[in-house]
């Protein structure tokens, strides 16, 4: 069977598309984490804390469905990355999964009872459910970038040699840092498009600006880190960007500074991190502004840039080997096949924009402030 698109396009594009689902969900669940982290800073009495609940409320089930399609695309696209990934960082997935957790556990059970330690306890499970996985995440991508300590044998058989203490280097924990407060500042400009004006608003608005200060002081130190420090893998081998799938028919070499050599390859994607850093300086001029709309967007363009350096970056790396280079995963030699490559993206094709329409209409529908008001009136809230 002959197919419209060769062996490498599809590759390009199912990298493309796994970034678009991860940015997806950082840009949708990335509010609800923040607004989680938040809660018990922004909120004093159980009213206002209710309100704020209730600003992600009607929406947080539905954002996940990009962190479950995003793990979906890893499965089907490229099984070398899921299969390494998923039972090399078996531990610190338990761990996000745990704090996912207590969010609907937290949501549902919160307001049954009127015991004020009973709903601080919830509440301070929706800030671990937050903090947590905004944390982890940000590890995992630092991680990334230093090289997970994996091997293959010759069959193909992964063996992973690290620990979960061992994720939490200091440039792994300075992403994870990262991670934190570009979602708090994403999910303070989302209470200030959703909560009230009013008290709770100004707080958002204030830890905002003190997260979206050291977020452009992390990613640039970040940057440096990258730039200067022992970061960095290189393929030194002939790339056959049509070839079969097999990570050991490369040759890749450690290389301090390679993560750069893409901005001189492509000036174009030195884009990203200036969207970073722009982004950023956008929110934090919508909240001393008290511009809600400039300051979502400009923290939603922070979350894309930050997150884009990091795959334009690596390119074609997916999940590079810290101890055994040659078993690193690339977009070139870890994807699945041709033809599933293929009928996987016509099932995107005819299924992406139902669900981006449908997401659309629910935030329509759903739109408005959650007020104080509405707390003492309407019972179907939270």
């Amino acid at each position: 069977m002959e197919m419209p698109l060769d062996f490498a396009t599809l590759r390009v594009i199912w990298w493309g598309l796994l970034g678009v689902l991860l940015i997806a969900f950082a840009l949708t669940d990335g509010f609800d984490l923040g607004v989680g982290a938040l809660l018990p800073f922004v909120a004093k009495t159980d009213e206002e804390r209710r309100m704020v609940i209730n600003t992600i409320g009607a929406t947080w089930e539905g954002n996940q469905v990009w962190f479950i399609l995003g793990g979906g695309a890893i499965f089907a696209a490229w099984p070398f990355v899921y299969a390494v990934s998923f039972s090399g960082f078996y531990l610190a997935m338990f761990l996000v999964l745990s704090a996912l957790i207590l969010r609907p556990v937290a949501f549902k059970y919160r307001s049954k009872r009127p015991s004020p330690k009973w709903r601080s306890f919830w509440d301070w499970c929706l800030f671990i459910g937050g903090f947590v996985p905004a944390l982890v995440f940000g590890v995992a991508v630092g991680n990334v970038l230093i090289g997970a300590p994996f091997r293959l044998d010759s069959d193909l058989r992964s063996f992973y040699d690290g620990t979960l203490l061992g994720l939490f280097t200091p440039f792994a924990l300075l992403c994870g840092l990262l991670s934190v407060t570009m979602l708090v500042l994403h999910g303070a400009t989302w209470l200030g498009l959703k909560a009230e004006r009013g008290p709770v608003q100004k707080r958002a608005f204030a830890i905002g600006t003190v997260a979206g200060l050291l977020s452009l002081v992390l990613f640039a130190a970040g940057g440096a880190w990258v730039a200067f420090g022992d970061l960095g893998f290189r393929i030194v081998s002939e790339v056959d960007p049509n070839g079969f799938s097999n990570p050991l028919r490369s040759t890749v070499q450690a290389a301090s500074g390679a993560w750069m050599d893409n901005y001189a390859t492509w000036p174009w994607m030195l884009i990203a991190p200036a969207l970073g850093f722009l982004g950023t300086a956008a929110a934090l001029l919508g909240l001393w502004r008290k511009s809600e709309p400039v300051a979502f967007i400009g923290s939603s363009a922070a979350t894309v840039g930050i997150i884009s350096t990091v795959g334009l970056s690596m390119f074609p790396f997916i999940l590079p080997s810290s101890i055994d280079p040659g078993s690193s995963l690339t977009v070139w030699n870890a994807s699945s096949s041709h033809l599933t490559l293929f009928i996987m993206l016509v099932v995107t094709i005819i299924f992406l924009p139902l669900i981006l329409i449908y997401t659309a209409w629910v935030y329509k529908v759903l739109w408005g402030r959650s007020t104080t008001a509405a707390i003492k009136t309407n019972p179907d809230l939270y």
